[in-house]
């Protein structure tokens, strides 16, 4: 039984920040789950995924966050408790939907988490998600520990079918990815189906309806203003006279700096943890009790803003300052010390930071820049891409593991914007260059959004080259399903669709099915592809090797050994392919054993066929 299933409630489980999100959603009934999987979320579903193997709870890694949304809309407003999961920028890919599903509403509770990336661990932005519960005028959540993340997951579904509106979850990734001690409640009885009622002048948004639905969703608002108002998420601790506003992890480091610092009897801290609607009569009581404030918030100045308003319109002519203070910035996540630093300087504290450790005897770790796996087959597709097209075709990219063609030597990455713009980027620079044009997609970002920018490359007439690296799964955030994989293995039975069908269906002539490593013919068929006048798709098949060792469907192979007497040192299958598997020693070009997979790659670009399979 999955662990999240357990009934012993009041008994305490340490759990990462996502399992409690989980485990949350399933003490609040859930029954409908979707997602498309985005670190740092992706833990949520995944215990989805297994939980729906054993129980009645629908699960589905969706095709993309739009799809996603639009599947648990129709699921939550027929009456089901449906949670729907993504990172901020997938957020963005669901924007079109949210927006009307916010005048639309919903019948069972819905709950969409969205997991910000301060920092930009694994995102190409780091965008405040905040702004889109302001956008949409949805009530927002903000949970500051492992347990309130379970706990708030909760009371967001009784919130949800309260109001009727779906609710949004604000996480980062400093929570998400925390562990901690959570107690656990009551699993509530689950219902999986009900019955929609047809009701085509509040769910058919023609302009007509949508201008009585959003007349509906202020008086909502006003509703959820009420309640942001009365929440037990928003307080104030203290009655000092100096005045600190924190959220989400902020508000823990603001707790340790004020003990730290020897402060409690002098601060004032308002936490804001049912974040909007912002309670202002709360804040406003807040800000008169104090005689000068500091915001801490990661990312944008979006409470700093608002009290700022706040006090403005209650005439409270007090000092409010955030952003610029100390460290205090837009960029990037906040640390303890940081905050500590802040505080102490805007309220004028004595405070000598603590001396760092010593570390001169230390001799520095080893460098580990990111880097393709060992075996890694899209390294093999851009050797034989390279080798084809040479170095000076425009290379535009997508979001995945094979982004990391962006480094040395590979460094076949000119332009990534965000999922699915390498096709259509493709087609501009086809048109505004007389440049060899050749892009690459991942399988599970050709299926989330790269399809219709290829319909409109062969709609268009445009000339390049697309290659669809095909490594039969998920393999950024965690090895996932999606619509091109073979589920059997994973014990799933759902429907593959055919990446070369469903290429020619978009009517795309010249389609090549490639396996990166048989080297030769693989150039033979780039060159073919770079010949055709017209858009060319290549389909690059081979397996994750780390998902197939999961699997069990890992081919049995030695690794790789080099022959230093055969060997000249040329070094190609370094200055080319840069495996990690291949290290110097000395100056000599030795293979790690222990990581080589034998993927056979590098003997086949050694001019001397001086690498050869380990002798047992």
């Amino acid at each position: 039984m999955h662990k999240l299933l357990s009934q012993d409630s009041g008994k305490e489980m340490l759990l990462l920040g996502n399992e409690a999100i989980a485990r949350g959603a399933l003490e609040a009934g859930v029954s409908f789950a979707t997602c498309y999987p985005g670190t740092p979320s992706s833990e949520i579903p995944e215990q989805f995924f297994r939980i729906s193997q054993e129980t009645d709870l629908y699960f589905e890694y969706s095709t993309n966050e739009k799809v996603a949304l639009e599947v648990g809309a129709a699921a939550a407003i027929s009456g089901l408790r449906t949670m729907v999961t993504m990172k901020h920028v997938g957020l963005n890919v669901a924007a079109d939907p949210l927006m009307t599903l916010a005048y639309v509403g919903v019948k069972g509770g819905m709950v969409i988490i969205n997991a910000d990336d301060p920092f930009l661990f694994s995102s190409q932005n780091e965008q405040d998600n905040r702004y889109y519960a302001r956008l949409s005028s949805l009530p927002m959540l903000e949970p500051t520990s492992t347990q309130e993340m379970k706990d708030m997951t909760v009371a967001a579904f009784d919130l949800s079918e309260a109001l009727e509106l779906p609710v949004i979850i604000r996480t980062t990734t400093r929570l998400n990815h925390i562990r901690g001690h959570v107690t656990l409640g009551d699993l509530r009885p689950i219902k999986t189906k009900d019955t929609f009622q047809k009701n085509p002048f509040h769910f058919v948004c023609v302009p007509a309806v949508s201008r009585n639905l959003h007349k509906l969703l202020l008086e909502k608002y006003d509703q959820s203003l009420e309640k942001s108002e009365n929440s037990g998420y928003n307080q104030t601790i203290g009655d000092g006279k100096w005045g600190i506003v924190a959220n989400g992890v902020s508000f823990n480091y603001v707790r340790d700096a004020i003990s730290d610092l020897g402060i409690s009897d002098k601060v004032s801290l308002l936490r804001l943890g049912f974040s909007w609607p912002i309670p202002k009569a709360l804040c406003a009581s807040f800000l008169k009790q104090v005689d000068k404030a500091l915001v801490v918030e990661e990312l944008e100045p979006v409470n700093e803003n608002d009290l700022k308003a706040i006090a403005q319109e209650n005439r409270i002519t007090i000092p409010i300052k955030g952003k610029g203070v100390g460290g205090l910035s837009r960029l990037f996540e906040y640390d303890p010390g940081m905050v500590r630093k802040a505080i102490a300087e805007y309220f004028g504290v004595d405070y000598q930071a603590p001396e760092g450790l010593d570390l001169s005897n230390v001799p520095d770790l080893p460098g580990r820049p990111p880097n393709l796996c060992a075996g890694c087959p899209h390294r093999a597709t851009y050797y034989a891409v390279k080798e084809a097209y040479g170095a000076d075709a425009i290379n535009p990219t997508d979001i995945g593991c094979y982004t990391l063609g962006l480094l040395p030597p590979i460094s076949m990455a000119d332009m990534v914007i965000c999922m699915g713009s390498s096709v259509s980027s493709s087609c501009g620079f086809s048109s505004a260059t007389d440049q060899d044009v050749v892009s690459f997609i991942g399988d599970s970002t050709f299926f989330h959004s790269g399809i219709t920018g290829l319909i409109n490359a062969v709609h268009n007439n445009h000339k390049f080259t697309l290659v669809i690296l095909d490594n039969g799964t998920t393999a950024m955030t965690g090895h996932q399903p999606h619509p091109g994989v073979d589920t059997d293995p994973m014990g799933v039975e759902l429907t593959q669709i055919s990446l070369e069908e469903l290429v020619r269906g978009c009517g795309v002539k010249d389609v090549h099915l490639v396996r990166p490593f048989k080297l030769k013919k693989t150039i033979e068929s780039v060159k073919a592809a770079k010949d055709y006048d017209g858009v060319s798709v290549i389909i690059s098949k081979e397996f994750c090797p780390l998902f197939a060792r999961a699997t069990g469907q890992q081919k049995k192979v030695r690794p790789f050994q080099v022959d230093q007497d055969k060997c000249k040192n040329h070094r190609d299958c370094i200055n080319k392919l840069a495996c990690p598997a291949m290290f110097l020693e000395g100056e000599r070009v030795e293979i790690n054993s222990d990581l080589c997979i034998g993927c056979t790659i590098c003997a086949q670009v050694c001019p001397e066929n001086a690498i050869l399979p380990l002798k047992k």
